[in-house]
């Protein structure tokens, strides 16, 4: 990570660390929402999965087995870039941390018993494939199609999902900015956004989601504030019209789109 970037990081979680809410709801008008930051977004309950999917998490930080990844995010061509990176050096810097990613397995959790029905889930960047377990864990009935460009980081993640008994993932490889677009269904319920951290791509993933959302359907941007560029690519979606409400977690931007929510805009530290 550049200099640059390092230093962003740290003022932009400061500039969170003091401007957030230490909140469990108070001063949200949705009793929905307000539900959702109190009782789910705040929850330090272990779900039984958890220890499960850390386990493949830790083999995966200590294993130094090296593979032939293509890089499509930082490659600027579409046939992308093709480098060698050791497994336990993508769990480190790829990864989701176990507090973000169990937030989503929260959040599918609550809208599978709000919903009543199997879930349409889609992952862009599957990496590894632990945070699609943390996606695909809550109910075996939902649908997750996640995305990814390295068919040699994605056969890592099937390995992972094949041990942790999952049969609810699907899967497509090759580059997101065409894979989007064949395999995002409309009716989504989650989309979780973890691919090329640009402001273009970031906006433009963003603007195919939008209309492909359930009314409750939430889509979560990761590192928002990871770069200067993803700053304002978050600063510009919350702007959108068809964005009611936003959330700020530092980690993850969500975004809702229920019409009757009012136009709002929260920071939320979990």
């Amino acid at each position: 990570m550049a200099k640059n970037t390092k230093i962003h990081r740290i003022l932009a979680f400061l500039r969170h660390r003091f401007t957030s809410w230490n909140t469990t709801g108070e001063g949200i008008h949705s009793p929905y929402l307000f539900y959702l930051v109190r009782f789910i977004l705040r929850d330090e309950n272990t779900f039984y999965s958890f220890r499960e999917i850390e386990r493949r998490r830790a083999l995966m930080l200590c294993s130094e087995e090296e593979l032939e990844v293509v890089d499509f995010g930082s490659a600027g061509s579409p046939e992308g870039k093709l480098v060698h990176r050791r497994v336990c050096d993508i769990a480190k810097t790829h990864l989701e941390r176990p507090q973000v990613a169990q937030v989503l397995f929260r959040i599918v959790h609550f809208l599978g018993q709000n919903e009543k029905r199997p879930l349409e889930i889609i992952e862009l960047g599957t990496s590894l494939g632990i945070t699609t377990a943390y996606l695909a864990m809550p109910s075996s009935k939902n649908r997750v199609m996640t995305l990814e460009g390295s068919e040699a980081v994605l056969q890592k993640a099937q390995s992972n999902w094949k041990a942790l008994k999952l049969e609810n993932i699907q899967w497509a490889q090759g580059n997101i900015d065409d894979t989007l677009y064949i395999y995002a269904r409309e009716g989504l319920d989650l989309a979780y956004v973890d691919a090329n951290h640009t402001y273009e791509a970031t906006k433009r993933y963003v603007d195919y989601l939008l209309p492909r959302m359930n009314e409750k359907g939430i889509i979560a941007i990761d590192d928002i504030h990871y770069s200067e560029e993803m700053e304002r690519a978050w600063q510009e979606i919350q702007q959108d019209p068809r964005v009611t409400t936003s959330m700020d977690l530092y980690d993850l931007g969500l975004l809702f789109v229920d019409p009757h929510y009012l136009k709002r805009h929260y920071k939320i530290r979990i």
